[in-house]
């Protein structure tokens, strides 16, 4: 593979999203949106139905014009035995979730979701705080561990419903020198009165905890983004607190995709975002 990625015209290249469920991806609109804004006539980016048991079929199925995926559940772990290498931050999670061909034919997995919190964060101003609490204890929950890791100079409090879920949160701690203690989910309205609290459970989890938004919240990230505001966001935001939505975690996160598979920089951030708000507003 000769040719350079750098050129805006070279020759068709392309991109997609795997997952499955995969049809409520909104990664095809920030993608193109990203293309359209860089010039990149002759890229494309689709969304393809792949699960973890078709996954090796279709990257043989791929040729030069391939350029990267962007992966999400349940292939970011499956992935990683197809890969020739993974950087530190992917490994650090056993998470891939963007996977670039280089010119000499390699497959180089990265995990954007992690930088894409921090980034995120910095931009509504969140450089560190010392201590925050996340609320849930799945695959999401050890990517944020690791993004406090960069943003978080004390204790992390994970509330959680088993101690099977504390267990592995302590674990993950350990892994990523994240000084973390887990507290029950039956005391989760605790959560809302640290200085950053992360919710990364499935949409309606929080509902009930909209009541106890303290009178003067501090900064929610949640990494929901449809359906948008939740319930705890729309109740954090009437108090005057500050919210990081899931939609700024997806933008972030794929604008370090397109740099990593275009080979330009910067990504345009606003035209992805506003591509993202008007896709969900179309819904």
């Amino acid at each position: 593979m000769s040719d350079t990625v750098h050129t805006d015209h070279a020759r068709r290249r392309r991109a997609a999203v795997l997952g499955s469920p995969i049809a409520h991806s909104l990664s095809p609109v920030l993608h193109r949106a990203a293309y359209r804004e860089l010039g990149l006539a002759d890229w494309s980016y689709d969304r393809f139905e792949v699960d973890e048991a078709a996954l090796p079929g279709f990257f043989g199925g791929l040729d030069e014009e391939w350029a990267g995926l962007s992966l999400t559940m349940p292939l970011k772990r499956a992935v990683i035995p197809l890969l020739d290498e993974i950087s530190e931050t992917a490994a650090s999670v056993e998470a891939v979730n963007t996977v670039v061909f280089t010119e000499d034919g390699r497959r180089v997995g990265d995990n954007t979701d992690i930088p894409g919190m921090v980034a995120a964060l910095r931009e509504r101003g969140i450089e560190q705080v010392d201590s925050a609490a996340i609320l849930g204890a799945g695959a999401t929950a050890s990517s944020a561990l690791a993004a406090l890791s960069r943003v978080c100079t004390g204790e992390v409090v994970a509330y959680v419903r088993s101690e099977a879920r504390a267990a592995e949160m302590r674990q993950w701690g350990e892994r990523l020198d994240v000084e973390v203690r887990t507290a029950d989910w039956s005391d989760a309205d605790q959560a809302l009165r640290a200085p950053l609290v992360v919710a990364t459970t499935p949409a309606g989890t929080t509902d009930a905890l909209a009541s106890a938004v303290p009178e003067r919240p501090a900064t929610l990230f949640d990494v929901l983004y449809d359906p948008w505001p939740t319930a705890l966001a729309a109740r954090w935001s009437m108090y005057g607190g500050a919210v990081v939505s899931g939609l700024d975690l997806l933008v972030h996160q794929a604008v370090l995709q397109v740099e990593q598979m275009t080979g330009r920089s910067p990504a345009p951030v606003d035209a992805m975002r506003k591509a993202g708000e008007h896709a969900l507003d179309a819904r």
